[in-house]
């Protein structure tokens, strides 16, 4: 059996793909991605090495499937469902970005091996980030029908969208004693919100 494909979903994985997923999990939490082996992923799976192996052919390639999996489930949490469409993709991107620098697995690897989760979620455009550019780009696309998203280039907008959210998670460790918690969250939301929000008509003018 080959490894599940990117489109795969917690509906679509086996049980099997799931236990291991889950104790990839486990270890990367306990011991960090270096000392996480997939000899130990197995056991704690219990399953046989090969049967992981069939899956994913090394430690890098079952922990960066790991991550695109806690991800979306982060996303599916905390994306809003009332309001405008601009209102839920500010509070989606916002509340998603706070639960990510709280995720204990992301969290783990941003305290042990920072390298490796530049590589794995911020180093490349790989799938994490294009199926945040989508999600985003369907927000935007929404926005702009409701008329609370000015109008520009929805896949454009949502990929600097990407790149506000990213330096949000990336870099709030080196700012804490600065911005932080919901100080942090507040200024986010004034910097996605006012990126997002249609111009304000000239003082004296009339919309055309």
């Amino acid at each position: 059996m080959t490894a599940p494909d990117e489109s795969a979903t917690e509906s679509t994985l086996s049980a099997i793909d799931l236990a291991i997923l889950d104790a990839a999990r486990d270890c990367v939490e306990e011991f960090g991605v270096r000392r996480t082996t997939l000899t130990e992923v197995a056991r704690r799976a219990g399953v046989s090495r090969p049967t992981v192996y069939r899956r994913w052919p090394d430690t890098g390639s079952l922990v960066a499937e790991l991550l695109v999996r806690e991800l979306r489930t982060v996303v599916t949490a905390t994306m809003p469902t009332a309001g405008t469409a601009r209102t839920r993709l500010v509070g989606g991107i916002v509340t998603g970005a706070a639960a990510i620098r709280e995720n204990p697995l992301f969290g783990k690897i941003f305290r042990t091996d920072t390298d490796l989760m530049l590589t794995y979620v911020f180093g490349r455009l790989g799938r994490n980030q294009r199926h945040l550019i989508a999600l985003f780009t369907a927000g935007i696309e929404e926005g702009q029908r409701d008329r609370s998203v000015r109008d520009g280039n929805p896949e454009q907008m949502a990929t600097m969208l990407l790149l506000i959210a990213q330096s949000a998670v990336q870099s709030a460790g080196t700012v804490s004693s600065i911005l932080t918690g919901a100080a942090l969250d507040a200024e986010l939301v004034r910097a996605i919100d006012g990126y997002l929000a249609p111009a304000s008509p000239t003082p004296g003018k009339h919309p055309a």
